[in-house]
């Protein structure tokens, strides 16, 4: 993830869920009923009338000011549908609801103001006109993002809650009598039903018929401003993405406030093709004799090759498609370890790949097309008994942990206790084509992700081409595969153990919980642990493997770290040293746990000694757990739509001056209406 990028995560600040349309309503009318008690003082609250007063002050407020906003949260969605628009219940009332805390800050402003300057009751008056336009402007801004509506059309929902209020003023302000000499009809049928001044509240009689005329004046020039904002702010995203800004931020509302995808519809107008290769490295319990053939074979020629009746049932399964599960919660590929775990058959691992945000899934849909390819790899996976003991090598900064499985190898690879982010699509293939030169058949090459500072890092922590890291990575690589071409065989056996916790997205836990697999070949033992989650506290990864590799574990007692499973049994060699010989923490990089914060690494929100515990039980429930197994690995390409090359960063750049400069722009839209509303009042 680059600097812009990490700008880009940090809108997560402002990700919420819109609460129900009762909940907004309800919170809108207690809001009404408080500033009617405010607005309408009617008496003192200390005897029985006064308090039958604030009783009616609250009813006043409940009726001028929140009727308004019940109004337009109810129908604001009936009218925008109508019109082909996509705004949804919960959404109206929460606007509604804005729009109405809006009206009351600058009203109470302009009444304060007043009360200690002379402008008097009329600079009220006039502030009230500019708040009801006000609102009608931020809602017409709302709707156009959402509905994708035009400016005339998206102006008509947007006008409910100004109009409605306007018409309770003009009822019981007294402003029809204007009407007094319309002629017979006029009096006989419209005034007993539209002049009501003395049921309305003395605090409106000083409204006049010129404040209607400058309010639809005042809506008119805050529309254009609207109109004119959108223009100068969508005309970048126009011109360098082809796309525009308000599809994003529909999109954006629509994800943050309902989980909803439209933001998915934005992101497949910037796809571009690619393919990316889909590794799968599939464990089935052996059903060979002991001294049955090593050889590699399919399940159809097992039989052939002295495995019995082929192998087993799956025991675990690591999948490793060259993508990035993001960009944020279950949008594209964010919540691809879950919808694998649920399709396999085995325990599932899905270690981060070596790719950045530019192979960000654009939609969900597309995580069905990397699954169906993992299925065709797993169909053509051979199997065979014999692997390679565990080798750690290192080159720079980077360290890569490797383990054959016939001929082919798992490399595991991390930076810590460097800071590291995301590593380059195009490193990660160079870094595996080296790892090949030694005679290696295929390389599934696993991030470990497991050691960043966050986005308060001064250094971005992507390892990008042509860095340093890069070519520490990469040579490291070549080593590993040097290292495993000389290493130990011998027939493999497989532990797995899993927690789904009970931690969740907020404690930067995702469904998956934590995963172990131990492997066992000549006599070594090698701990995978998996944390579904993105990325590691520093120190957090070494925390984790010192309480694994720890010798003074007791055979069976109290565990000295976390407080679940009070007894562990913990198997210990004859000499007493740990059974554990090589140990490697990775994590998914799932993008669920995002929806809560940009930066949520495993280890901000839970204790450190907790998850060292938890690691520790499930390695030794897994070193329990081993049994033969025959391994095998096998590459599938799949054609997907991903974000491409360099959209991340654009998509981001745009975004962030938006953020920067919009605020800005809006700032000198609004402050020009404002002059010019206030020249039409001294005008009028």
């Amino acid at each position: 993830m680059t600097a812009t990028q990490d700008e880009l995560a940090g809108l997560s600040r402002y990700i919420f869920r819109a609460p129900s349309w009762y909940t907004s309503n309800a919170f809108a009318l207690l809001v009404a009923a408080v500033v009617g008690v405010a607005a309408f003082d009617s008496g003192d609250a200390t005897s029985l009338r006064g308090v039958l007063f604030l009783g009616r002050d609250a009813w006043k407020g409940v009726f001028f000011i929140g009727v308004p906003t019940v109004v337009a949260s109810v129908a604001t969605t009936g009218v925008d549908r109508f019109l082909g628009g996509r705004l949804t219940t919960n959404r109206s009332s929460l606007l509604a609801l804005v729009s109405e805390v809006l009206i009351v800050a600058v009203v109470t402003l302009a009444a304060v103001t007043a009360a200690v300057t002379p402008l008097g009751q009329t600079f009220v008056y006039n502030a009230l006109v500019v708040a009801l336009a006000s609102a009608f402007a931020f809602r017409l801004l709302v709707i156009m993002a959402v509905s994708r509506s035009s400016l005339v059309v998206a102006a008509v929902p947007a006008s409910v809650q100004t109009v409605a209020g306007a018409a309770l003023l003009f009822v019981y302000s007294g402003t029809i009598t204007f009407l007094a000499g319309g002629g017979p009809v006029l009096q006989a049928y419209l005034r007993p039903f539209l002049a009501r001044a003395d049921r309305g509240p003395a605090a409106l009689e000083g409204l006049t018929p010129d404040h209607f005329a400058i309010l639809a004046a005042t809506c008119v020039l805050y529309a254009l401003g609207v109109h004119a904002f959108l223009l100068v702010i969508d005309r970048p995203w126009r011109r360098s993405l082809g796309v525009s800004m308000l599809d994003f931020l529909r999109g954006f509302i629509g994800h943050v406030a309902e989980g909803s995808r439209e933001l998915e519809d934005f992101f497949e107008q910037l796809g571009q093709e690619a393919v990316v290769p889909v590794t799968v490295l599939s464990f089935r319990r052996a059903a060979a004799p002991d001294g049955g053939s090593t050889e590699r074979t399919t399940g159809t020629d097992a039989a052939a090759a002295g495995l019995g009746a082929g192998p087993g049932p799956e025991k675990a399964r690591f999948v490793l498609p060259m993508i990035h599960p993001g960009p944020m919660g279950e949008i594209g590929g964010g919540n691809f370890p879950e919808r694998l775990a649920r399709r396999t058959e085995g325990l599932a691992f899905p270690p981060h790949a070596t790719a950045g945000h530019d192979f960000n899934l654009v939609t969900e849909r597309e995580v069905d097309t990397v699954l169906d390819a993992a299925d065709a790899a797993l169909d053509r996976v051979e199997f065979s008994r014999e692997a390679t003991r565990s080798v750690r090598v290192g080159s720079g900064e980077a360290e890569v942990v490797g383990q054959g499985f016939g001929d082919d190898a798992l490399l595991v690879t991390t930076y810590a206790p460097g800071h590291a982010d995301d590593i380059e699509y195009a490193v990660g293939l160079s870094a595996a084509a080296e790892a090949r030169t030694a005679g290696l058949d295929r390389v599934m090459l696993a991030d470990a992700h497991n050691c960043n500072y966050g986005l308060e890092a001064t250094e971005i922590g992507q390892v990008a081409p042509g860095s340093q890291r890069s070519f520490d990575m990469i040579r490291a690589a070549g080593l590993a595969g040097a290292a495993l071409r000389d290493a130990r065989r011998g027939d493999l056996s497989l532990g797995v153990a899993w927690d789904p916790t009970e931690w969740t997205a907020a404690d930067g836990i995702g469904p998956l919980g934590v995963r172990v697999a131990v492997t066992e070949v000549a006599g070594v033992t090698t701990a995978y642990v998996l944390v579904d989650g993105n990325n590691m506290e520093p120190g957090l990864r070494r925390r984790i493997v010192e309480a694994v590799l720890a010798e003074d574990r007791p055979a069976a007692g109290p565990d000295a770290l976390g407080g679940r499973d009070a007894r562990v049994e913990t198997p210990l060699r004859a000499d007493g040293a740990p059974v554990v010989d090589e140990v490697e923490v990775l994590t998914t990089d799932t993008h669920i746990v995002n929806t809560v914060e940009a930066d949520n690494r495993v280890g901000e929100a839970l204790d450190h000694d907790e998850l060292a515990g938890l690691v520790r039980r499930l390695v030794a429930r897994a070193l329990a757990d081993r049994e033969p197994v025959v391994a095998g690995m096998a590459t599938e390409r799949a054609e997907v739509t991903v974000f491409g090359n360099d959209r991340t960063e654009t998509l981001a750049s745009h975004a962030n001056a938006v953020v920067a400069m919009g605020g800005a722009l809006a700032l000198a839209v609004i402050a020009a209406a404002i002059a010019v509303s206030t020249v039409i009042f001294f005008i009028t």
